[in-house]
């Protein structure tokens, strides 16, 4: 009796394991699934970086194309202004902005023959300043007034005296988003299409100093 009392304890032993050897069991176990969950999050953090730098190069680009067309809308209403008489150029130019600075600090309208031109450009006699926007202005003071405009608060709608309006083209040179420095390239009208060296006076073009690559594969430089 005794021996199969003792029989019967014995296996009892060995189908039970330990409490504590199923512990290390259940233990190991969790460490494995930590490690598989850390080979994921690192095989989906590196499939996600390339996206993540392709979502900022294109930001990027964004950013530059609008700064480029920005300055070259500056530059262009300032050739406009110059080639109505509205602004005093240095004789042997073409009329552009001798540099970017200049876009950014205005220019000063003034003289009869201005408001002559203006008044003459525009419809009804007006000033061509009420109807094409230059750039941000103070505002225009003037001396002398006449009969439709008594009080000499600006010459140039009311066709007499001389008139001074300030005009900013530009609010600021923009950053280049590609360099990190608000430096760009620049081609005068002399300078040839594709040269990389601006000639000095009459800014016609500005570029990225950037040699990279595009996404679309062509050079900032060539934007």
């Amino acid at each position: 009796m005794k021996v199969a009392q003792q029989s019967l304890w014995m296996q009892s032993r060995t189908a039970i394991p330990p409490r504590n050897n199923l512990a290390r069991a259940q233990a190991g176990m969790t460490l494995l699934e930590l490690i598989i969950v850390c080979a994921i999050l690192l095989v989906l953090a590196t499939a996600a970086m390339p996206m993540a730098r392709f979502t900022v190069k294109r930001q990027k680009e964004a950013e530059l194309r609008r700064d480029l067309r920005e300055m070259r809308d500056a530059i262009d209403r300032y050739k406009d202004a110059s080639d109505r008489n509205l602004i005093r150029v240095e004789a042997g130019t073409e009329g552009y902005p001798p540099d970017m600075e200049t876009l950014v600090k205005g220019v000063e309208i003034a003289s009869q023959a201005a408001a002559g031109t203006a008044a003459g450009a525009a419809p009804n006699g007006q000033s061509a300043f009420a109807s094409t926007p230059f750039g941000s202005s103070s505002a225009p003071t003037s001396t002398g007034g006449n009969a439709t405009n008594p009080g000499g608060s600006n010459a140039l709608a009311g066709g007499g005296g001389d008139a001074i309006k300030h005009v900013r083209f530009l609010r600021r040179v923009p950053v280049d988003p590609m360099t990190g420095h608000a430096e760009w390239g620049m081609r005068s009208v002399q300078d040839d299409p594709g040269s990389n060296s601006w000639g000095g006076k009459d800014v016609f073009d500005v570029f990225s100093l950037s040699s990279a690559m595009a996404l679309d594969g062509t050079k900032y430089s060539d934007w």
